[in-house]
């Protein structure tokens, strides 16, 4: 596309994302790697929160979470999900939608082992998005994690990665008097080639 240049150039969406992020890097002043992350219940009523992205891959986006979690359980039964990364101070976002399978091995296992002591143990002790009797039972129960479990405390069964491989992705850059430039990639499938199309802001 002639006028795809600049910030948007590139024939790799991934390498187009790392691009970006690695900027907002430069900017953001905390977690330039959030998204905030979309879902919808066995309702189909949508719901959406804040995690950190933790991989960009050859083929997908990758965050971790506890398999549990409300995100978790919808996550599961739709087998879909979609974010957005906006970074205010580099005036950009990205969109994400597709479809998410389990990340429940060996990375799952090095990027947990990656994580501080207490990160870890807390893994272990929250049973998140359940209710909650008070903070206190809950650092009791991670007091109690540690003495359990030790200073090599290994994944929880519960705990792992979630893979979402994008059917589409949607660039986004602040222009002047709003006439923003929007550059989305579309493809029906995984195995299918990139559609791009510039959309009116």
């Amino acid at each position: 596309m002639s006028d795809r240049t600049g910030i948007f150039a590139g024939d790799d969406p991934f390498q187009l994302t790392r691009n970006w992020l690695a900027e907002a890097e430069k900017a953001e002043p905390n977690d330039p790697n959030a998204v905030a992350l979309s879902t919808v219940d066995q309702d189909g009523m949508p719901n959406a929160r804040m995690v950190l992205l933790k991989d960009i891959e050859d083929d997908a986006f990758v965050f971790y979470t506890n398999y549990g979690s409300a995100k978790g359980h919808e996550i599961d039964a739709a087998g879909k999900a979609a974010f957005v990364m906006h970074w205010k101070s580099l005036r950009r976002q990205v969109r994400v939608r597709g479809t998410v399978v389990r990340e429940d091995g060996e990375k799952a296992d090095a990027y947990y082992d990656s994580r501080s002591l207490k990160s870890r143990l807390g893994a272990w002790a929250s049973d998140q998005s359940q209710p909650l009797e008070s903070r206190a039972s809950l650092v009791a129960k991670a007091a109690a994690m540690s003495a359990k479990h030790g200073l090599s405390p290994k994944r929880p069964p519960f705990w792992g990665g979630y893979r979402i491989t994008p059917l589409e992705i949607e660039f986004w850059a602040d222009g002047a008097f709003r006439l923003h430039d929007r550059f989305v990639w579309r493809r029906a499938t995984p195995s299918d080639a990139w559609e791009i199309i510039r959309l009116n802001p």
